[in-house]
């Protein structure tokens, strides 16, 4: 069995990242959260919003063009399926009230019941759309 280490070490630093954000900003680092701030600024709210989404980008960049991350160049899929998927997951987060980061990451180190559920639910949800995907649709 083979470790995957660039695994490790990317959760070990989503967690630490968003640990530290809590600790010294009271932040959840979810996603939607962050963006959701960012279409309806506050005032004071503003600029570590901006800060976390240009992190997030420039981290990126950093990864496929010096550390050799790939991405992929084609899809299996559609661009219409594809812009569907992304529809569904901008509405299940919404429903949901948060992401998989905000919920699966923030919330169950909080050990937040609500976020429990979610991930659960989430997770479930995933599993599903894979045996759809794959076994009903094809």
């Amino acid at each position: 069995m083979t470790i995957p280490w660039s695994s490790l070490f990317g959760g070990m630093l989503l967690g630490v990242s968003a640990t530290l954000l809590l600790l010294l900003n009271g932040k959840i680092a979810g996603i939607s959260g962050v963006l959701t701030g960012l279409m309806t600024p506050k005032k004071r709210d503003y600029a570590w919003r901006w800060l976390f989404v240009i992190g997030m980008v420039s981290g990126s960049l950093v990864g496929v063009y010096f550390l050799g991350a790939e991405v992929p160049k084609e899809y299996q899929t559609s661009i219409s399926m594809l812009i569907v998927a992304g529809l569904l997951v901008g509405i299940g987060t919404r429903l949901g009230n948060g992401c998989t980061s905000g919920h699966g990451i923030c919330g169950i180190g909080r050990l937040s019941v609500r976020s429990m559920v979610a991930t659960v639910v989430f997770m479930f949800v995933a599993a599903i759309t894979v045996f759809v995907r794959l076994h009903v649709l094809y």
